[in-house]
Formats: structure tokens, C-alpha cells, sequence
């Protein structure tokens, strides 16, 4: 079972004090136990990066890019990575389209059409209510797992 791993849980993991941090490696190790093949999106990649590198004051972890950097290499070994397919653009413009999409959800939308491209069918989330408009997906919450 292909499940995509959405960039809040991603980040937790770099968190250890944060409140969902254990919420976090649990879905992933029970996940794993489950045999799901995690993955993560190119843009998963740049949202990491973006909070990862952004500056404390201004809602981001204040990380170095050189240890940025080596922790997209770590999730590089711990994720399979969906590259980008022809088809990707086009399916992301008919969800913004038919959900009349706006704002920062575009960037979700562009998930669930790489998920789509990918035949992905399971996010894991702790931004449920972001996917839950989108017909055969199915969200996970991590506290669920």
C-alpha cells in the first residue's frame, strides 16, 4: 500500500519536543510494521526545506542549509521519492479547477495530483481536513495509526 507522507510529518520528526513528535514516529514505524511503501512527494522535498531553513521568528526551525540539506539526503534513504510524471500539471489544474481551490491548499491539491499521477491512494496527515474533499484518497491520521 503506497502512502504519501505529508511535509507536517516529515518535519515532527525533526522536533523532538514538539507535541506531535511521538504521534509522528509512531505512524511511521507502524506503517512500516504494515508494509506500506512511504513516500514522499519532489514538493514534500521543497516545503521541508522551506520550514527547515526559514528563521525561528518567522515560523520556520532556523536550520543551516547545510543541515538542511543532510536531512533531505536522510529522508532521501527513509522515503521513496515520486518523481515527476508527464500528466502532473493537468491533473492539478482540473482538482484546483473542480474544487474550486484557493490560496496555500493549491499546494495540497498538487499533492493529491502527483498522488493521483503515482497511483498513490493514502496520505498520512495530521492536516486531515486539507484531502478530505478529494474522491479516493484516503487520509490517515497519524494519531490513528
Amino acid at each position: 500500500m503506497p502512502t504519501l507522507v505529508d511535509t507536517n510529518v516529515l518535519l515532527r520528526l525533526l522536533q523532538p519536543h514538539h507535541s506531535q513528535y511521538n504521534l509522528s514516529v509512531n505512524a511511521l514505524a507502524g506503517l512500516r510494521q504494515q508494509n506500506a511503501d512511504l513516500c514522499v512527494a519532489r514538493q514534500n522535498l521543497v516545503e521541508f526545506w522551506v520550514v527547515a531553513t526559514r528563521p525561528l521568528d518567522m515560523n520556520g526551525l532556523g536550520m543551516p542549509p547545510a543541515t538542511a540539506a543532510g536531512e533531505i539526503h536522510g529522508l532521501h534513504r527513509l522515503f521513496r521519492v515520486l518523481e515527476g510524471k508527464p500528466g502532473t500539471a493537468a491533473a492539478w489544474e482540473k482538482l484546483v479547477a473542480r474544487h474550486q481551490i484557493s490560496g496555500k491548499q493549491a499546494h495540497d491539491a498538487h499533492l493529491v495530483a502527483v498522488m493521483e499521477i503515482h497511483a498513490v491512494t493514502d496520505i498520512l496527515t495530521f492536516n486531515a481536513a486539507h484531502f478530505r474533499r478529494f474522491a479516493g484518497i484516503t487520509v490517515i491520521d497519524p494519531a490513528q495509526v
